[in-house]
């Protein structure tokens, strides 16, 4: 079974925690895929475009995942406008959240309804093909500078964000879903983008409170889950947010009392790669952002490179990093993590197509 191999049934039989989020090489399942599914560390599955097919091959994909693990949460970058991975076969070409701020400078209230509708429209049709979450909304405020972030963000003003972002959460909540805002404490305001570089945002901590982060407080008992930004903010912390207790811990549970998942951002980032001044192993980083604060893990786009090995020395180092003190398996965390789950059956596709809620929501996009 090679690094990833039964050491773990064996060395980690408590298995109280299982932080990772894998994805797949491709859109049908082969021996390794399965492998790790199965693998005590492995919490979730994330998708992408090279994923679709059609949307048969989704809900195949999905019932097969969930056949191996009924627990791993199966979930998406599925925003609406250029951040939407599936978008033919019937699925709803959502518009950015842009649309919906502008909406709301000629109409606030039609602004909220059409948001929830947004929010139901995607949520109901991912869980219609036996997807559990979408990684959205978008809590960062517009400032116009950052490419990355650009019409994925409702607006400059986070009043404005926190009113729609409530609202898109309804629908999803509508439709079964859970919600993960992000990312925190706010990627709007620099120009780099974390994929490829590692942005640093030099405004005060009370700059960033005032305004940025402004969301999270007023959005506190609403979100499910945060997704903190690879961002550097020095003036806080040397480390990028999602590898800093004194974000997650002290500013967003203590400070601002959030109690759902934590998730990193991508571990196979730029920002997420150079924490500590080097170039830091999966495992390193994994376990950096867990004993900072996260629940769970991201490694995205590793499984079809070099069969997979990434990813296997990321469940396998792991290991190794909580033998050595720098993470320990965390049952609260588990639960949060299983608080991500749906709670109710979703409708078939067919269902879905005659069903009266929906057909309204669709009426009510932007």
């Amino acid at each position: 079974m090679g690094v990833a191999g039964t050491r773990w049934h064996t060395d980690l039989t408590m298995s109280v925690h299982a932080p990772v989020i894998l994805d797949t090489a491709g859109p049908t399942l082969d021996a390794a895929d399965r492998r790790r599914l199965k693998h005590p560390l492995t919490g979730g599955l994330i998708l992408f475009g090279r994923h679709w097919v059609d949307r048969r091959a989704l809900t195949e994909l999905c019932a097969q995942v969930k056949s191996i693990r009924p627990d791993i949460v199966i979930c998406v970058d599925h925003e609406g406008g250029r951040v939407q991975r599936f978008r033919t076969d019937g699925f709803t070409h959502v518009p950015p959240m842009r649309a919906l701020g502008e909406l709301w400078m000629r109409d606030p209230l039609g602004a909220t309804d059409a948001a929830t509708a947004a929010g139901y429209v995607l949520g109901a049709e991912l869980r219609a093909c036996g997807v559990d979450l979408t990684l959205t909304p978008v809590l960062d405020l517009d400032y116009g500078g950052s490419s990355v972030i650009g019409d994925r963000a409702f607006h400059r003003d986070p009043r404005v964000v926190s009113l729609l972002a409530k609202s898109v959460m309804h629908g999803l909540l509508l439709a079964g879903m859970a919600n993960c805002g992000k990312h925190f404490p706010g990627h709007g305001y620099v120009k780099a983008d974390s994929h490829v570089a590692v942005p640093v945002d030099r405004r005060s901590l009370k700059a960033i409170l005032a305004d940025d982060v402004q969301p999270y407080g007023w959005l506190s008992t609403s979100l499910a889950a945060v997704m903190p930004a690879h961002v550097v903010y020095p003036k806080v912390d040397h480390r990028p947010a999602g590898f800093s207790d004194r974000w997650l811990k002290d500013i967003l549970r203590g400070q601002l009392g959030f109690g759902g998942a934590i998730i990193s951002d991508d571990l196979t980032m730029e920002g997420a790669r150079g924490v500590e001044g080097r170039s830091l192993s999966y495992a390193e980083a994994g376990a950096l952002a867990l004993s900072a604060g996260c629940d769970l893990v991201p490694i995205c786009n590793r499984s079809a490179v070099n069969a997979g090995r990434d990813v296997d020395e990321l469940l396998a180092g792991l290991l190794e990093e909580a033998r050595s003190g720098h993470w320990s398996p965390d049952p609260d965390s588990e639960a949060r993590r299983l608080r991500l789950l749906p709670q109710t059956p979703p409708l078939t596709w067919d269902e879905l197509m005659h069903h009266g809620p929906y057909q309204h929501a669709l009426e009510r996009l932007p």
